[in-house]
């Protein structure tokens, strides 16, 4: 955008005015009523504000209120000390606030709730942090006198403001929609896991498909699996030829090429470079996939086991223990080879494998749904603002 530009570059049909530059002192006053009793609020950096009661901490705020301030709804509360980071918020809550955040009053003709995007782009940040004052970033402080004097482009119209934050406020609700569905879909991922592998000291799973009884097996991977680590091939990748195959190192996909050196379903675990120890990556793949040489390349024996399910199992042991080296911890393939694994029947292993792809996959398509949601808002503020 041209920086001269006095009109965003998205708008909403029937708006076409320039907007105009005022003081947030023009658009905001300071609400410095106490109020000793309340509902306690928090102002978040990354969700806003939030009533202190569902963010699950310990309240370690004074007994004594008599100080604090009171917020309304339609306020805008920041954290002055915090103001550089993001940390400030549209109230859909009355309630009551520290001494130390500074609460915004909207003037006539103001939707706060629309500023309260606005102030929160990334420019809008860094104008707070340079207006921050303070010796150190641990002590830098925006207090509402020098707030009051920071410029900002706004439409004149309210019904425009208005427009922008029920956008904005839709896409937020779609996004915590998802988030919710998401998280939803991973309690249950983890609980099943939990309940559909042998607990520890036991052989017999707490939840099991109808039909299977029979008691599991403990086995080395050796005896389950073979390995084809010697079809390995790293590139350097200033030598990759871009296509459509995915690359994997020791923690996934890091690039797409031309060619091939697996196909095949295979379980792909790191050898060295793993970014979480523990959580260590296991990849179940399927298809075409070049692998370099810092992954371990198993596939399961026909005969007795099953990847998806191996890779969930292999996914449940205690890798770190088993690591050697330094600074870039390593899985020796002997060490790997010699992991003893709980097995059920082929069949029984499948249908779990089966099982916990499918919530996989749900919760692979929730993260790009959410994604998208989040691209989206990112976009629209981006362009729906001066």
């Amino acid at each position: 955008m041209p920086e001269n530009a006095k009109k965003p570059q998205i708008r909403f049909k029937g708006f076409t005015d320039d907007w105009e530059q005022r003081k947030l002192g023009d658009c905001f006053a300071e609400r410095n009523e106490s109020m000793p009793e309340g509902e306690l609020i928090s102002v978040t950096i990354n969700e806003g504000i939030k009533k202190f009661s569902e963010l699950g901490r310990h309240n370690n705020s004074n007994e004594d209120k008599t100080k604090y301030k009171k917020v309304c709804i339609n306020d805008i509360a920041y954290n002055s000390m915090r103001m550089w980071q993001g940390a400030s918020g549209y109230s859909p809550y009355e309630g009551i606030v520290s001494p130390a955040y500074t609460v915004l009053v909207p003037n006539a003709g103001i939707d706060s709730k629309c500023l309260s995007y606005q102030i929160k782009l990334p420019h809008m940040i860094h104008i707070f942090q340079i207006n921050s004052q303070g010796i150190t970033s641990d002590n830098w402080n925006l207090k509402y006198p020098v707030l009051s004097q920071i410029e900002i482009f706004i439409s004149k119209n309210i019904e425009e403001q208005r427009k922008i934050s029920n956008l904005f406020d839709n896409l937020d609700n779609l996004i915590t929609l998802h988030q919710r569905k998401l998280e939803k879909l991973k309690n249950i991922k983890k609980s099943m896991l939990e309940k559909m592998f042998p607990k520890n000291g036991s052989n017999i799973p707490e939840i099991r498909f109808k039909g299977f009884t029979d008691a599991w097996e403990q086995r080395k991977l050796e005896n389950i699996t073979d390995r084809y680590d010697n079809l390995r091939i790293p590139v350097a990748a200033n030598l990759r030829i871009h296509g459509n195959t995915p690359y994997y190192g020791a923690n996934g996909i890091q690039d797409y090429v031309e060619g091939y050196t697996h196909d095949g379903e295979f379980i792909l675990i790191a050898e060295d470079g793993a970014n979480d120890l523990k959580n260590y990556p296991v990849n179940y793949v399927d298809g075409r996939i070049w692998v370099n040489n810092h992954a371990h390349v198993l596939q399961a024996k026909k005969d007795c086991s099953d990847n998806k399910f191996l890779s969930y199992a292999i996914n449940r042991t205690d890798i770190e223990s088993l690591l050697v080296g330094g600074s870039r911890a390593k899985l020796n393939a002997d060490t790997l080879m010699n992991i003893l694994i709980l097995l059920p029947t082929r069949k029984e292993q499948i249908k779990i494998g089966i099982y916990l792809n499918y919530i996989d996959n749900l919760i692979t398509l929730h993260q790009r749904k959410l994604e998208k949601l989040q691209n989206i808002k990112k976009a629209c503020l981006e362009k729906m603002f001066v």
